[in-house]
């Protein structure tokens, strides 16, 4: 058997290559949208990618499905429940794939969607217990899928809740204790919200450790994985939606076109969001008017997602070399519309200076006497409410990033703001957005609430407007 996990760590995604060296049969599972390792790995091994499993409508990345299809032929496989625009070839519940002596079996465990699978691993096929189970966004390596993310779409967290109490006690733990287990997802993503940085565990140390798997009631576990959610990034039903739908495929050699200042203003006019992907550091000394800082050194995607609306168009900054990356790590969300790419910015200021802009950050102590200084100054946390219970800047306003494009209409723009997250990275995010959208002055806080806490500034655990 030749298995192979690989890691997208800027998404917190797992996916899978499964294959049987003597029949050279494979299948793939969970696949990320730029496909070139599987690719890769299959050939070097001798192997033919026969079937894609994905394991659930992934909401926060766009599935390689229909690239592995149109590379090898390959036959897409979802629950028996799934319902999408393409050509599917079902599975159902108990069912076995024979890839020679390696041997897959179907598992269905509905909950953190309804057509949600998992798949259980045979080195042999005669073997009495089987090698592996990989669990999709079911059970995580210390957590279990959250169960609220189709509220939207006629689900109740709580019906889902229920299903996946289910899933998880008659289908997952009934596997033995030595079963290893092989998420879809680890620490980092919205999918959960305490999962471990393990890449793997198995069964038996999943029933002993797992919050979400300690002897508890069904409406004790309801409780339990319903509540303490983050907020989920903008962009999910939209990439869940397309993941149901036939789509243009990814072209990974097809780097974003240099664009010139001419071209630039032109996709200004065509209402084009210009992605800054340098460190908020360079971003600050010098960028483009009205574009947003989202740092490629960070889960560029993901915040991306929360920052663009799906179908703008979108030009994309980045440090010479990196345009190519930017490009497809926004097709790894769905967000193909990208027009091109500016790779050498300071030039471009140099020659339009109307066309330039600096940012204000501010240490910790310098927004403490600001806040002395002018009563009107709005304070902006937009990090999750779970992160906030350690405690707020005093009277900060309470807006998500994930929430802030929607929302940011709560705030008046003509007024003095600040906005911090966590660490700073997020908080550059949020003040060039807010900027972007007509706010005069703006400055983030260098080193985010860790900072301001640090320096023995007055913190406020109480409750916050928002």
């Amino acid at each position: 058997m030749l298995f192979r996990q690989y890691q997208l760590p800027c998404l917190s995604i797992f996916s899978y290559l499964i294959g049987d060296e003597t029949t050279g049969r494979a299948v793939v599972v969970d696949p990320q949208r730029d496909i070139t390792a599987y690719l890769d790995d299959a050939r070097a091994h001798g192997l033919t990618i026969e079937r894609v499993i994905e394991t659930h409508f992934h909401a926060d990345f766009l599935s390689g499905h229909l690239e592995l299809a149109e590379a090898t032929g390959a036959a897409i496989s979802y629950g028996d429940e799934a319902r999408a625009d393409f050509p599917i070839d079902p599975l159902a519940q108990g069912q076995r794939i024979d890839l020679g002596d390696v041997a897959l079996e179907v598992r269905h465990t509905p909950g953190h969607t309804p057509e949600s699978i998992s798949v259980v691993v045979w080195e042999h096929a005669d073997d009495d217990e089987p090698w592996a189970v990989l669990t999709g966004d079911a059970l995580f390596v210390g957590d279990v899928g959250r169960p609220d993310l189709l509220t939207s779409v006629g689900w109740t967290a709580d019906d889902l809740a229920r299903r996946l109490y289910r899933s998880l006690h008659d289908q997952l733990l009934t596997l033995p204790d030595s079963t290893r287990v092989y998420p879809a997802h680890g620490a980092g993503s919205a999918c959960g919200k305490s999962m471990s940085d393990a890449v793997s565990s198995t069964i038996g140390e999943q029933r002993a450790t797992n919050y979400a798997l300690r002897p508890m009631s069904e409406d004790e576990f309801v409780e339990a994985v319903t509540q303490g959610q983050s907020v989920a990034p903008l962009y999910f039903a939209f990439t869940a939606d397309s993941n149901r739908r036939l789509h243009e495929l990814l072209d990974e050699a097809d780097p974003p076109a240099p664009l010139t200042v001419d071209d630039v203003e032109r996709c200004l006019r065509d209402e084009a969001v210009v992605i800054d992907g340098r460190a908020p550091e360079a971003f600050a000394s010098g960028h483009l008017r009205g574009s947003v800082n989202v740092g490629l050194d960070g889960r560029f995607a993901e915040y991306a997602g929360d920052v663009l609306r799906p179908g703008q168009p979108v030009v994309v900054v980045a440090d010479e070399g990196r345009a190519a990356e930017a490009k497809i790590r926004l097709a790894r969300i769905g967000f193909d519309r990208v027009r091109g790419a500016v790779v050498d910015v300071e030039r471009l200021l140099a020659e339009r200076p109307d066309l330039a802009e600096r940012s204000t950050r501010l240490a910790a102590a310098d927004i403490a006497q600001w806040r002395d200084d002018e009563p009107g100054l709005q304070v902006v946390d937009i990090r999750n409410p779970g992160e906030q219970e350690a405690g707020v800047v005093p009277g900060a306003i309470r807006i998500p990033l994930a929430r802030l494009l929607d929302d940011h209409d709560q705030l008046d723009p003509a007024a003095p703001t600040v906005v911090y997250c966590a660490g700073g990275y997020r908080s550059s995010i949020g003040a060039s957005l807010l900027r972007s959208k007509g706010f005069a002055h703006v400055a983030d806080l260098q080193g985010g609430y860790d900072a301001w806490a640090a320096a023995g500034l007055p913190v406020d655990k109480g409750a916050v407007t928002s």
